[in-house]
């Protein structure tokens, strides 16, 4: 027998939502007079603002906030007032009505407004201003949002929050209640945003028992998924047993069973004998596309490598001391003698590495490459990983660069335009910041580059790993890759004159920076982490702007070891917004979850989206925020790439504030000054290459904040342990065309 209190209401506004659990607080009128408004709080799942409340609870008190009512489930009821069915409509709920058109549909129709949009939506056309089409989207929006009523009150008693909800409709549409009633864990698979863990809840809230072998399943390929978050490309089986056993709490031998099932799956997992970190054999186990992309790059490298054809005849006998001197006089200086080497390489070897740190010439050495290519005739291809080192390699070159994206015209799905049936046109593919290259983009790149092509690849393989699985450029030049490959170690004098390249190369070399009389690398000492974050916030918002004449928005980045904590991105960017675009008086802005978006914020991409703009918008894409529609619940961002992205306000969870972010999302951008907070709460993060990263983003500044210790710490802590990847054993078979 339930001894829940009953309280009824109108839902006034929403002070506050949680996305990821639903959790809410809401103001509700009880309709007791006086115009006081009582605060419920607890998943108010859907529930918006206008529509009655019956809610079942408990009473309860909040030190600050006074009395509240504590929901544990409730129901709605269509509201019956003017009043309610105005806010109801306003509240951005259908798509197409703001306020504005809600005040002039409720104007017109009165109380009867939803049995006309239910009953007689073709109605609406009386209203002045809304014309037919308008008419039909608040009619289809309004069937839709009764449709994911229905779905989200039963997700609602499974404990989904509402933005997975949605995107649980959006996916499945009328079998959505089917699927995650019957086969809950698919939606790990199909919904971004649904790990294995809220699909487990969900499958548990269905009655599925703890030990069914389509969980152990699961579980053990969101264990590989995760590892692959984590830059590894397989498990050893070991390590995979032992993560799933202590993530499922089951006997060992079941998750032992399930996993043979899985290898005899077409659609499973692959098991393969590889050698292990030390040398010894291990079996490894890999999620099917990864496993896949590590043999197709082996081949393709092989391929390339070991073709007859060559597209770039023409530096096979060259005479190399006049085509070099005839260089210096187009670039106005001569390249030093592992310049030379690097230069020589790209033109005649199929496939070839330069790498090197700050200062050394790699751009230099790459402008040249390009110089000569073109001065042949040749056709030339320039991509990155990320739009603004694209954009930098293009302004360094002055030839057009993309991408690697946009020059595969990758499409929904992931597939690409070009790849070995339909190579790229092209004599010479350069690609810049390769050490952002993870397997499965570099296997779509190297597919697409045609026999008899020649590809550089360029990047300091002494920043972070990709993002993504593998380590790409670091196994390409391991020792006995049959990759030819250059370092430049040589700094020019006119970067031995910049502190920033200077620390860098003192950082790498495991020596503390220094801080002192430098114009252009300082260190704000605090020791207690909230302090660093103060001081971060305000170096970047405030002083840098004034003294170095920057936009604090454009030209300042903040970049942090980690998300959380209170010197952490995610904090860091609610602090940086209330002091670069805070709240204005009339202007418009969009609360999600627990971000408020306005126009004017600066934001990235958190994952690939092969729908979204001219050929998709990626993970790691920045942009600001230039427009905010409520009407249309939209808003639109343009990327650092020139692109204007819708957004509409449902798929603001693939948006984040990007005023601080983390090194590892820094990569491959480069920014006239960053601010780095380095505390102690960043501990186990703090290593060599990720300082080392941080530094080498700047191109001006960079300001350190925090603790000589926390610092002294990252200098000392070189990187435990490379990832699991087989990329170099399955290269080292091939012959040798090193140098």
């Amino acid at each position: 027998m339930s001894n829940l209190a009953v309280l009824e209401g109108v839902l006034e506004r929403i002070t506050y939502a949680n996305e990821e659990n639903g959790y809410t607080v809401a103001r509700v009128d009880t309709g007791r007079g006086g115009g006081d408004l009582l605060t419920v709080v607890g998943s108010l799942l859907g529930a918006q603002p206008g529509e009655s409340l019956r809610m079942e609870g408990r009473w309860g008190s909040h030190p600050q906030f006074g009395k509240q009512f504590l929901v544990e489930n409730y129901t709605t009821v269509l509201p019956a007032t003017i009043q309610g069915i105005r806010r109801y409509l306003g509240s951005g709920l259908i798509k197409g009505i703001g306020p504005r058109i809600a005040e002039r549909i409720v104007e017109h129709f009165g109380t009867d407004t939803l049995d006309v949009i239910e009953r007689e939506p073709k109605r609406l056309v009386e209203v002045p201003g809304l014309g037919p089409k308008r008419t039909r989207l608040i009619g289809a929006a309004w069937e839709e949002q009764k449709a994911i009523k229905e779905v989200m009150v039963f997700l609602q008693g499974v404990g989904v929050s509402t933005s997975i909800a949605v995107r649980i409709y959006k996916k499945y549409a009328d079998a959505s209640i089917s699927v995650v009633r019957n086969q809950p864990y698919r939606l790990a698979a199909d919904v971004w945003g649904i790990g294995f863990l809220t699909a487990d809840r969900i499958a548990q809230a269905v009655g599925i028992p703890h030990d069914s072998p389509d969980r152990v399943k699961a579980g053990l390929q969101y264990a590989l998924s995760q590892s692959t978050d984590q830059g590894h490309c397989f498990l050893p089986e070991e390590q995979l047993i032992a993560d799933a056993v202590k993530l499922l709490q089951v006997d060992t031998g079941l998750v032992i069973e399930c996993l043979a099932e899985l290898a005899e799956d077409p659609e499973g997992v692959v098991r393969e004998a590889v050698p292990g970190p030390e040398g010894q054999p291990v079996t490894a186990v890999y999620l099917i596309p990864f496993h896949r992309a590590e043999i197709s790059l082996a081949a393709q490298l092989t391929r390339l490598l070991r073709t007859e054809e060559d597209r770039m005849p023409a530096f096979r006998d060259v005479v190399w001391d006049r085509a070099l001197a005839w260089l210096a006089t187009r670039t106005g200086a001569s390249l030093a003698p592992e310049q030379e080497q690097a230069v020589r390489l790209a033109l005649t070897r199929k496939v070839a590495v330069l790498t090197g740190g700050p200062g050394c010439g790699k751009s230099f050495t790459v402008r040249s490459i390009v110089e000569l290519a073109r001065a042949k005739k040749a056709k030339v291809v320039l991509a990155a990983p990320t739009g603004r080192a694209a954009k930098r390699l293009a302004e360094l070159t002055g030839a057009e660069a993309s991408t690697v994206h946009r020059l595969l015209e990758l499409k929904p799905g992931g597939d690409a335009a070009y790849d070995r049936d339909r190579p790229l046109d092209a004599d010479l593919v350069v690609v810049d910041e390769a050490s952002m290259l993870d397997l499965l983009l570099a296997n779509k790149l190297v597919k697409a580059v045609a026999p008899g092509a020649h590809l550089l690849l360029v990047g300091d393989v002494d920043q972070l790993p990709s993002v993504g699985a593998g380590e790409v450029l670091g196994d390409l030049l391991a020792p006995d890759s049959p990759v030819p490959a250059v370092r430049l170690t040589r700094i020019f004098r006119q970067a031995q004159e910049s502190g920033v390249v200077t620390n860098a190369h003192r950082i790498n070399a495991g020596v503390p920076p220094l801080t002192t009389g430098l114009t252009d690398f300082f260190h704000f000492v605090e020791d207690e982490t909230e302090d660093a974050a103060r001081v971060a916030v305000e170096v970047a918002s405030r002083r840098i702007p004034a003294k170095f004449g920057l936009d604090p928005r454009r030209d300042v980045q903040v970049l942090a070891p980690m998300h959380r904590g209170p010197a952490g991105a995610g904090s860091l960017n609610g602090l940086l917004q209330q002091a670069i675009t805070p709240a204005r008086p009339g202007l418009p802005e969009k609360r999600f979850g627990g971000r408020v978006f306005r126009v004017g914020d600066k934001v990235t991409q958190i994952r690939n989206n092969y729908e979204k703009g001219a050929n998709g918008v990626f993970n790691g894409t920045v942009g600001v925020v230039t427009s905010l529609d409520v009407d249309e619940q939209r808003l639109t961002v343009r990327t650092d790439e020139d692109e204007e992205v819708p957004y509409d306000f449902d798929e603001l969870d693939e948006l984040a504030h990007a005023y601080a972010v983390t090194i590892h999302r820094s990569q491959g951008s480069e920014y006239p000054a960053v601010v780095i907070p380095v505390t102690n709460s960043a501990w186990m993060m703090l290593q060599r290459n990720l300082l080392y990263t941080a530094v080498t983003r700047a191109r001006k500044l960079v300001v350190l904040v925090g603790s000589r210790k926390a610092i002294g710490q990252a200098v000392r802590t070189v990187s435990a342990g490379r990832r699991c990847t087989a990329l170099a054993h399955r290269l080292a078979g091939v012959p040798s065309a090193r140098p």
